[in-house]
Formats: structure tokens, sequence, C-alpha cells
């Protein structure tokens, strides 16, 4: 196998420890991960100010209700309207990232 080292490190080992940190440090934080999963860029700032009217306004809203919605429209349950664009960003979301961006969601006023 050819790979690349780092300082006697392989390039592989220290890109997957990389990874594996943004992921566990995102994961953490839902505004971060509201921003890095392009939530911002249809539901606007805070999910204030959506870019449709039609899109909703998620700040403030119930965090369980929030979740539930993410995972239907992921899994396929909740369909119509503008669910089509979300069930691609929704895909790559795991249950705790889903977690942390309601939570985020459900304080800011």
């Amino acid at each position: 196998m050819n790979s690349k080292i780092i300082a006697g490190i392989p390039l592989l080992v220290v890109a997957l420890n990389v990874a594996m940190t943004s992921s566990a440090i995102a994961a953490d934080d839902g505004k971060s991960l509201y921003t890095a999963k392009s939530c911002i860029t249809c539901h606007g700032d805070e999910g204030k100010a959506p870019i449709v009217p039609t899109y909703p306004k998620l700040n403030g809203q119930n965090k369980e209700y929030l979740v539930a919605q993410i995972k239907m429209i992921k899994d396929g349950t909740r369909s119509g309207g503008g669910t089509a664009a979300m069930k691609a960003m929704t895909s790559t979301l795991t249950d705790d990232e889903i977690e942390s961006i309601s939570t985020y969601l459900s304080e800011v006023e």
C-alpha cells in the first residue's frame, strides 16, 4: 500500500482523526451544524428569515416537534410541500445532529 506519512503517522490516520474530532465537536453544537448542514440557506439566520414565504420559520419551535418533522422527512413518512428539497438535506443527518439542531432552534428567540 502506498500511503503518505506525516511525521511518522500515516496520512489516512490523521485524516480519520480530524474527521472524527470535527464530527464530535459539530454534533454538540447545533448552531454550527445549522450552518454547516446548509439549513441557513433556506431558513435564514437562526431560522428566522426563510428565503421563500412558504418555508417555515424554525426559531422558537418546540424541540420535539422539530425532531419529529426532520425524522419524518428523512424517512419519507412526510412528503409534499418543500419536503423534496429537505429530503436531500436530512438524509445526511444523524440522530444526534437532528437533536442538536432542534435544540438550538428551539432555544433561539
